[in-house]
């Protein structure tokens, strides 16, 4: 079985980066590829790098409209039965589609292939690498409502998947992978794990607009969570477990979005016990202390005794 995988990197402004995902995704020791850059209207060196790459990769350029149309874009373009997109900013590991692919082998009928994603932070001085897990079991739904689905350079995905699903949503802003993910699972398309890394997401900047804007981030994070309890309900799907991952993801959602929106966070928090009644804090990530004097006090007081410990120890 030798399907042909595309791979698909669109392009914004990236002059620094874009060099290193193409030659990543042109030295894939998987032979049956093709790569295909799309240019979002780049008003930096970013052209002339990809031109660089003269007939071994395929490339157009257009204007500025967004990465989730470049990606549909990129998805019309294709040729392949399989797809890996890789952010320009990215990277791939010389054996990432390869292994993926053979792992094919294993199992049947899948749509998506997803793997832990590799985290390269990059500070002033430093660069960090770490992997970010994925945690059993590997029920996608509950991954999703973990926010633990990986990043879009993580899978590898099946054209005919994203075609009957509607593509990239363009008007999504922010969490598009998510929105996506959600989609794909509404629309009964199957979902494996496979636990070797093989990309790497690179954080270089606090000028994304998920970063910039985190009102923005979790509103749509939060609706894509309430849409996936919804859509369980309506098809009898909605076991302890899920339910269970669900609200300790609102909760994750509601201790940061307290940091600047109370009102917001505490109304989260009235939601999690109106979905699930008996909810119990996420023993494994609430220290002790937390726990007590939320049991005892309620939210706002744990996270006003948190903010407290926070600046005690800063001035120690």
């Amino acid at each position: 079985m030798n399907p042909k995988v595309s791979i698909l990197i669109p392009c914004y402004n990236a002059e620094k980066w874009i060099s290193q995902a193409i030659e990543s995704a042109l030295n894939q020791t998987y032979p049956y590829k093709e790569v295909i850059v799309v240019d979002d209207g780049s008003t930096d060196g970013s052209l002339e790098v990809i031109k660089g790459f003269g007939n071994s990769i395929y490339w157009e350029t257009r204007e500025n409209r967004g990465s989730n149309v470049a990606r549909n874009r990129l998805l019309e373009l294709s040729t392949g039965e399989w797809l890996q997109y890789l952010d320009a900013d990215d990277y791939l590991l010389l054996t990432k589609i390869e292994k993926q692919i053979n792992f094919l082998e294993q199992v049947s009928s899948i749509d998506i292939i997803y793997s832990p994603s590799i985290l390269e932070y990059w500070e002033t001085e430093m660069v960090k690498q770490e992997i970010l897990p994925i945690s059993e079991p590997h029920d996608p739904w509950i991954l999703l409502a973990l926010w633990q689905l990986p990043q879009t350079g993580s899978p590898l995905w099946k054209k005919q998947a994203l075609l009957d699903v509607g593509k990239w949503k363009i008007n999504q802003p922010v969490c598009q992978e998510h929105e996506l993910y959600l989609r794909l699972l509404k629309g009964g398309k199957k979902f494996a794990y496979f636990h070797d890394s093989g990309s790497v997401y690179r954080q270089w900047s606090e000028s994304t607009l998920c970063k910039k804007d985190k009102t923005l981030t979790y509103q749509h994070r939060l609706e894509i969570t309430d849409d996936l309890e919804l859509y369980l309900k309506l098809i009898n799907q909605l076991n302890n477990e899920r339910l269970n991952a669900i609200n300790k993801s609102r909760f994750d959602c509601a201790r940061i979005i307290w940091l600047f929106n109370g009102t917001w966070a505490k109304s989260i928090i009235k939601k999690i016990y109106k979905s699930e009644q008996d909810f119990q804090l996420p023993s494994s990530t609430v220290p002790k202390l937390y726990q007590i004097i939320y049991h005892y006090f309620g939210f706002e007081a744990a996270e006003i005794t948190a903010k407290l410990k926070r600046q005690v120890l800063d001035l120690i």
